[in-house]
């Protein structure tokens, strides 16, 4: 009995989606917003993988680092954020 309540629920809203221009509009706008994001922030995404990869190489090289604000700040600032750390680590202050 719940079953086919919630798959007429389902089926209700999805027959709302169907021929609606508003759903297609903003499926548009969402994968044009998509796109410009990529084009804007690709090198900003790029830096922070190769930040978090260079944290996790100095771990697997035995350098100890808070885990958590590593983390933080190197997805920020990716790879100058992981220097700041071990300069950081280096004068003691974490």
């Amino acid at each position: 009995m719940d079953a086919n309540i919630i798959s007429q629920s389902v089926g209700v809203g999805i027959n709302n989606l169907v021929n609606n221009p508003i759903s297609l509009i903003i499926g548009i706008v969402l994968i044009v917003l998509t796109i410009l994001f990529l084009v804007f922030f690709k090198n900003f995404i790029l830096n922070s993988i190769i930040g978090i990869a260079g944290f996790i190489f100095c771990t697997i090289i035995g350098i100890k680092l808070p885990f958590w604000l590593t983390i933080i700040i190197s997805g920020i600032f990716g790879l100058a954020g992981l220097g700041i750390m071990l300069i950081l680590k280096f004068f003691g202050l974490v």
